[in-house]
C-alpha cells in the first residue's frame, strides 16, 4: 500500500508545489523541493528542504516569513496552512492579560525594528517562553536576526513537512 510520501513523490509537479506551499510560502523553495523528487524517506525530504531554505536569498525568504501571522494572532483561514499555524501557536496562547499585552507591544517593537513579523517556532512553547524569545531577539542586530529567522522558519517548515507526509 502506498504511503503519503509515495503519493507525494508520484503526484504531478504542480500538485506537489501546491502541497509544499502549505509548508513554506516561498514559490522558489516549493519548486526546487518538488523538482528534486522522489524522496526515499521523510528524512531525505527534510534534508532537501533545509538545503533549499539555506540557499534562498533574503528577499525570497521574506516571502515565506511574510505569509505568517503575528505570534499570538491566530490565522483564521480555512486551509491546511492556517489550521497548522493555529495548532503551532496553540501552546503560546494565554489568558494572562499582561503577557498578551506584552506580546502585542513586543510584536510592534519587533516590526518597527526589523520591518517584518516576529517569527518563532512556537510549537511546545508557552506564551511566556515566546515573549522571552521575542524580548531577547529585540537586542539582535539585523545580521544576527536574519540568521535566527532562517533557523526558526526551518523548524516550522520541517514540522509542516512531517505533517504533510504523515497524512
Amino acid at each position: 500500500m502506498p504511503t503519503v510520501l509515495d503519493e507525494f513523490n508520484a503526484s504531478p509537479e504542480p500538485d506537489a508545489r501546491t502541497e509544499l506551499l502549505a509548508c513554506c510560502a516561498s514559490p522558489v523553495w516549493a519548486e526546487r523541493v518538488a523538482l528534486a523528487r522522489p524522496y526515499p524517506d521523510v528524512e531525505a525530504l527534510v534534508a532537501a528542504s533545509a538545503k533549499e531554505l539555506a540557499e534562498l536569498d533574503w528577499a525570497e525568504l521574506r516571502v515565506a516569513v511574510d505569509a505568517h501571522p503575528r505570534i499570538g494572532q491566530l490565522s483564521d483561514g480555512p486551509g491546511r496552512e492556517a489550521r497548522w499555524s493555529r495548532g503551532e501557536q496553540a501552546a503560546a496562547a494565554t489568558e494572562d492579560d499582561r503577557v498578551r499585552a506584552e506580546l502585542v507591544a513586543g510584536n510592534i517593537a519587533y516590526e518597527q525594528r526589523f520591518g517584518q513579523v516576529f517569527l518563532i517556532c512556537a510549537t511546545g512553547l508557552s506564551a511566556a517562553q515566546v515573549l522571552a524569545g521575542l524580548n531577547d531577539r529585540l537586542d539582535n542586530d539585523e545580521t544576527a536576526e536574519r540568521a535566527v529567522v532562517r533557523e526558526e522558519l526551518g523548524r516550522i517548515v520541517e514540522l509542516r513537512l512531517r505533517k504533510l507526509v504523515a497524512g
